[in-house]
């Protein structure tokens, strides 16, 4: 069955992460309806077994297809990282991670072909987005792929400042140069911000990693990716009206309506629970 253009976007995300991808998302295409859950109750991803990863991810995209979604972006790196091929081998909607438009940001942007990763333990151990650089690199910047090198390291407690909103905290500064130092020893050019809460903690990754380094923020590569592929398949909205914002949440919406605000940037209305649908 073909898809209706006017038809929403699907977003989800293990928590609240992903409003950074919706917020990318509200600026690059205003005119689309959004469709956003956040599986809080089951949060954090980050930790839990492959099986795990790809059942609730299945879970989360059946519930947004009750809303007719055209597509479905997949806001939360660990489950692009592991359950996407599965979504994609299993539904008809265009299904859009934030591995690939990252990855292949970060081999544009680098000069000297030294490419970081930071991201959850589920998504630095799946190694993803280290195959998916060498496959965009062979295939698209053939003279960067013999020279490619990269680090990962896992920075778990990021996330927790990040929701604390932390953002220009000393501990959070001293975190993030522990975290960080590996980087700065390799000489790394280009660092992925591979977790949706990463983006808020840009200032203090910057500032401990110097001007020298070049962020590459997947919620961002991964909002135009999906006007790409909205544009591709013809389903980008006709309608010339701002697109109308929906959320939904597995735990309880007032907390995340509490610290959603920060990763989007504004208050967010209109949250329910997912069972009440």
């Amino acid at each position: 069955m073909a898809q209706d253009k006017n038809n929403p976007i699907g977003v989800f995300d293990s928590g609240v992460g992903g409003l950074t991808v919706v917020k990318q998302l509200v600026k690059y295409l205003p005119c689309e309806d959004i469709v956003y859950f956040g599986d809080t109750a089951r949060v954090p991803y980050g930790t839990k077994s492959t099986k795990t990863i790809e059942r609730f991810s299945v879970e989360n995209a059946l519930f947004l297809l009750r809303f007719k979604v055209k597509c479905i972006v997949v806001a939360c790196n660990t489950s692009s990282s592991i359950a996407l091929k599965l979504l994609q081998d299993n539904f008809k909607a265009p299904i859009i991670g934030v591995i690939e438009p990252g990855a292949r940001e970060a081999i544009s942007s680098t000069k000297a072909g030294r490419i970081g990763i930071i991201g959850t333990s589920a998504t630095i151990l799946s190694k993803a987005y280290e195959s998916e650089l060498k496959r965009i690199a062979k295939s698209e910047f053939p003279q960067k792929y013999l020279s490619l090198k990269t680090v990962s390291k896992s920075c778990p407690l990021f996330v927790s400042l990040a929701e604390e909103g932390w953002l220009n905290d000393p501990v959070t500064k001293q975190v993030a140069k522990r975290y960080l130092s590996v980087f700065k020893q390799k000489k790394v050019d280009s660092l992925i911000l591979g977790c949706t809460h990463y983006p808020l903690l840009k200032d203090v990754i910057g500032s401990v990693l110097g001007r020298g380094i070049c962020l590459v923020d997947s919620a961002r590569q991964c909002a135009i990716e999906t006007k790409n592929v909205l544009y591709r398949e013809e389903l980008l909205n006709t309608k010339k009206q701002k697109g109308v914002l929906r959320f939904f949440v597995s735990d309880e919406p007032n907390k995340f309506a509490s610290s959603g605000r920060k990763f989007l940037g504004s208050a967010i209305k209109c949250i329910r629970r997912h069972e009440d649908v």
